[in-house]
């Protein structure tokens, strides 16, 4: 059997990219979400590692210590290299291993707020990048992440790839903008990548 298309789908924080992959999921494909795979994959078998590198205040009773991390990282890019070169490799092979399971489909999505800045869309044999202006994305991640400070969610969005350059690499893009309906944007991209 041949393996499906993988098909990466990303876009900055707020963009929508968990919107986009839920309407995909309806529509029967498989979805693999990076990030919370990497979450299950830190507080499981990358404990070691990451105590190796960060200490033992980086668990607290055996869950990542999210604060801490997130001071040694944020702005170090050093210590984030550190962090991503521990991480990145093991959420590579999760994903081989997913996919090898989920053969008999046509393709499936990688769902990742970083695949552009990690590099890891490389792999992948497509890429859809999900858009939203800037001050829309800041809205939805206030009204998500209450948790946030102006000043992270800013910290956040500075550190990740512009819009722009994440399109010039995108086979498709995505416009979540809330005036271009979605649905119809999406049910057609399913329709092309069923089609390769």
């Amino acid at each position: 059997m041949n393996k499906p298309i993988t098909v990466g789908i990303t876009g900055g924080i707020g963009s929508g990219k968990t919107l986009v992959s839920k309407l995909f999921a309806i529509l029967g494909t498989p979805i693999y979400n990076a990030d919370n795979r990497a979450k299950e994959l830190i507080n499981s078998v990358l404990i070691d590692p990451i105590i190796s590198a960060f200490g033992s205040e980086s668990y607290e009773k055996g869950v990542l210590n999210r604060a801490f991390i997130a001071k040694q990282v944020f702005g170090n890019k050093e210590q984030l290299a550190v962090l991503n070169s521990i991480v990145h490799p093991a959420v590579a092979i999760d994903f081989e291993n997913w996919v090898n399971l989920n053969k008999s489909t046509e393709y499936v999505l990688k769902e990742a707020a970083l695949l552009v800045e990690t590099g890891s869309y490389k792999q992948l044999d497509k890429l859809i990048v999900i858009t939203a202006p800037y001050q829309l994305r800041v809205e939805r991640i206030r009204e998500r992440d209450t948790f946030r400070s102006n000043e992270e969610i800013e910290k956040i969005m500075a550190s990740q790839t512009s819009d722009k350059a994440k399109i010039e690499l995108a086979d498709f893009v995505i416009n979540n903008d809330e005036s271009s309906l979605l649905i119809p944007q999406v049910v057609e991209l399913d329709q092309k990548l069923r089609q390769h």
